[in-house]
């Protein structure tokens, strides 16, 4: 879109730095995928384990993933292979992706995930530490919608769950 302003920042966005543009940003809509866990540990514990996505999501992950701006490559098989941006990076409260490149190979449209945002709110609610993963984009008329949705919730009320309880998640 011409004359737009860029979305995604190169730095981490502090709460109060939240600009206009910041705010006209897709709104989380209801079909979105959302799944929410609750932990006894901290919420610099949970942003230190949902930034380590070799210890919950894939051991083939290559590249950084604990940097604002890096770029990190996803693959499982010949199944599913994306490229993801670190979008925001918020210390005990906020991890954000951006999916810049997606391949399924159980889909008509190969790249359902592009342009996505893969969100970890984290917050404290009483003396637990809550984790609402949101993945902006993925909604049920995505072709992969039942299978990624599956996936998502193993790896984030099981593998992530235990990663963050146990020091030790379930990775490809």
């Amino acid at each position: 879109m011409r004359g737009a302003k860029p979305i995604y920042s190169a730095k981490p966005l502090l709460r109060e730095e939240v600009t206009d543009a910041k705010r006209e940003e897709r709104t989380v809509s209801s079909e979105d995928y959302t799944n929410t866990i609750t932990v006894d540990q901290t919420p610099k514990e949970v942003f230190n384990a949902i930034n380590n996505p070799r210890g919950w999501w894939s051991e083939e992950i290559e590249g950084t993933t604990n940097k604002v701006g890096s770029v990190f490559k996803y693959h499982y098989e010949d199944v599913h292979s994306c490229s993801i941006k670190v979008t925001e990076l918020i210390l005990g409260k906020k991890v954000a992706w951006l999916v810049l490149d997606n391949y399924f190979n159980f889909t008509k449209d190969k790249s359902e995930w592009k342009g996505t945002r893969i969100v970890f709110d984290i917050s404290k609610k009483e003396n637990k530490t809550e984790v609402c993963f949101t993945h902006v984009g993925l909604v049920p008329n995505y072709e992969c919608y039942n299978v990624c949705s599956d996936a998502w919730g193993s790896y984030i009320k099981g593998s992530l769950r235990n990663l963050i309880m146990t020091g030790e998640g379930q990775p490809n």
